[in-house]
């Protein structure tokens, strides 16, 4: 994408949501991320793709600090958050979803998802049972419905699938009115129809929650992005909507493959 058009797309946002000022991070000697200048717009759903080692992980920990940058500086809708801990950008709003399923087995569906949505109002301290009308207890109900799993609300999570928990992983996120999310390969070990499932779901998101997702498929990551980042040796690649970066021959050759359609 040429400077002129990238300048016109930023100076059509109405806000941004997320923006990394030349933003670091070492571990040690190891140069994990160097440089990196990134713009998401309030709303926007971007993917960030490259291959292993390409630093979205990384990304991803220095946004939401759980490993903060060592250099530049990190704005949450205006706000610098780069020193702040991770508690206190999700306190802003900020959401992520990790590779691996940090879920309670022992908790049923519904009691997980009202759990998250309890931490993080302000009555997360009561130990009085909720009532079947508890506002927190529907915005649970509601939230399960909007990831399709409202017919197995009294399951234990211990027995759900895998594409389930992948679900559940995302009820969690959507917990206590999020303004942004961070989706780390939601789509990771997941059937056919389970990705189909996924791409619903992540489309039918309400328009004000802007998210990243981190997706090795690319199908599902070109389906639910609006514009894409793709990531090399820590530094941003290439930057276009999901067609520019399909169609690009430098892309197809470094991450897609010849066999790419």
């Amino acid at each position: 994408m040429s400077a002129s058009r990238a300048a016109e797309r930023l100076s059509n946002s109405s806000g941004f949501a997320l923006e990394l000022e030349n933003v670091g991070r070492q571990f040690g000697a190891l140069v994990a991320l160097a440089g990196v200048n990134l713009r998401v717009a309030a709303g926007e759903r971007r993917a960030v793709l490259g291959s292993n080692g390409a630093g979205k992980t990384t990304l991803f920990n220095a946004v939401t600090g759980d490993f903060p940058p060592t250099s530049g500086r990190i704005l949450f809708f205006g706000e610098d958050v780069t020193s702040y801990p991770v508690q206190e950008r999700i306190r802003r709003g900020l959401r992520r979803t990790y590779q691996i399923s940090q879920l309670f087995g022992g908790l049923s569906v519904l009691d997980s998802i009202f759990v998250a949505c309890r931490g993080v109002s302000r009555r997360r301290f009561s130990l009085l049972r909720p009532a079947e009308t508890d506002a927190t207890m529907a915005q649970a109900r509601s939230i399960a419905h909007m990831v399709h799993l409202d017919e197995i609300l009294q399951t234990p999570v211990a027995v759900l699938s895998h594409g389930q928990q992948r679900q559940l992983e995302i009820a969690l996120a959507l917990s206590g009115a999020p303004r942004f999310i961070l989706f780390d390969e939601p789509a990771a070990g997941l059937s056919p129809s389970e990705r189909r499932d996924l791409v619903a779901i992540l489309n039918a998101l309400p328009s004000h929650i802007g998210y990243i997702i981190i997706e090795h498929d690319l199908d599902v990551a070109l389906r639910v992005s609006t514009y894409v980042t793709m990531m090399h040796n820590g530094r941003i690649f290439k930057e276009g909507t999901p067609q520019e970066i399909e169609d690009d021959e430098q892309v197809q050759a470094i991450y897609l493959g010849s066999g790419h359609g």
